[in-house]
């Protein structure tokens, strides 16, 4: 059997990189949600967006909410929309489903995943993955009465700072492999997936080099504020 680059890479160095991430999380800079909104409502409100996610979606390396993906989403989005945001630092595909719990009976007509970070750094295998995608998605659409997903595809983690290498470079292998699985298994299920294209290149990182600074949040709600509108 063929293993892929990163799996043969994480079990040839797996002592220098299993002491390079309990490193990184022992001096790791911890940056704050920021405050502001988690939701909001433009005109009438008849287009219903949730935003369900990670510490990414939560805003985290923005000074406010405002300057956020959220908060630069509900300024791109036009005039008859509401939108909701569901996101905590930590968050995994599986973890969300709590999140869910406390909307029970509320009504999307699409949704936003920004999720698969955490999903990387704590080891979820790829097939138990996207098991539990398939899962989440048939539950936006069942409990929540989503007609559309619409998933921001993984950063590239190869250039995220804080990362050293090889670490930086073995996570971010299995990012981009990762992310070609998911981006299948949506367009399969008739789901959008979008692709990240912003280069995360130091200038657009935020104090942690690990989430986004307010300009690249910017450039990310562009990439998906077309997919977004109705």
């Amino acid at each position: 059997m063929n293993l892929p680059i990163d799996v043969i890479a994480k079990i040839t160095f797996a002592p220098l990189l299993i002491h390079q991430g309990r490193q990184v999380r022992r001096t790791a800079l911890l940056l704050p949600e920021p405050p502001g909104q988690r939701d909001g409502q433009a005109g009438a409100g008849n287009n219903r967006l949730l935003i369900l996610g990670d510490s990414s979606a939560a805003g985290v390396g923005a000074a406010h909410q405002s300057e956020a993906l959220s908060g630069q989403l509900s300024r791109l989005l036009g005039p008859n929309h509401y939108w909701r945001l569901e996101a905590k630092t930590g968050a995994t595909t599986a973890s969300i489903g709590a999140h869910l719990d406390g909307l029970e009976g509320q009504r999307f007509d699409t949704a936003l995943i920004v999720l698969g970070v955490n999903d990387i750094t704590n080891m979820v295998p790829l097939r138990r993955l996207l098991a539990q995608r398939s899962t989440l998605y048939r539950r936006l659409q069942i409990d929540h009465g989503v007609t559309r997903v619409v998933v921001s595809g993984l950063p590239p983690m190869r250039h995220f700072p804080l990362l050293p290498q090889p670490l930086r470079w073995v996570l971010g292998a299995q990012a981009d492999r990762f992310d070609a699985a998911l981006a299948k298994q949506a367009q399969a299920l008739g789901h959008t997936y979008i692709r990240h294209h912003i280069p995360f290149n130091p200038a657009l990182m935020a104090r942690d080099g690990f989430h986004p600074a307010a300009a690249a949040y910017r450039l990310w709600a562009l990439s998906l504020a077309p997919h977004l509108r109705a």
